[in-house]
């Protein structure tokens, strides 16, 4: 998973350190609200991380693009470690309810432990459970399923 740094000075200089990807103002002023380069850049990352200063400038330094491609920046302040948050960026997931009854999300991976596993499926399903409007009643089944191997069901 990539992980961009739209920072200030300090922050770039810090990227630059930890040898993270980074974009400073005068980097996202080159863009010029261009639809397709932002869409570009939207398409080279998967997370975006912006500086407490930039983050007001971004809508408009690069217009929509990137909120439309749901990857609108994270709040990065100068007193939290750079690493840190981008390994909270990493570890999150997201879920997009749309009109489809479907939806997978990933929980793991292979090299985890598997009690560890338990606890990511527990979380995972509590979350998408206490989103819903009538919580377990709107749920009709739900299976676990390793990238190469058969479904399970759980529920």
């Amino acid at each position: 998973m990539k992980v961009c740094v739209l920072g200030d000075q300090m922050h770039c200089d810090e990227a630059v350190k930890y040898e993270v990807p980074h974009m400073s103002v005068d980097d996202l002023k080159k863009l010029n609200k261009d639809k397709k380069l932002v869409k570009k850049l939207a398409k080279r990352y998967d997370a975006f991380m912006a500086s407490d200063s930039l983050i007001k400038q971004i809508p408009r330094l690069l217009g929509p693009g990137l909120s439309r491609a749901g990857k609108f920046p994270t709040l990065l302040t100068h007193g939290e470690a750079m690493v840190g948050k981008i390994d909270d960026v990493k570890a999150t997931i997201k879920f997009q309810m749309k009109k489809v009854l479907c939806l997978s999300v990933a929980v793991g991976h292979v090299g985890m432990e598997p009690e560890h596993l338990v606890q990511n499926i527990n979380m995972s399903i509590n979350f998408l459970v206490s989103l819903l409007k009538k919580n377990w009643q709107n749920v009709k089944a739900l299976y676990i399923k390793s990238s190469m191997g058969p479904r399970q069901r759980i529920y």
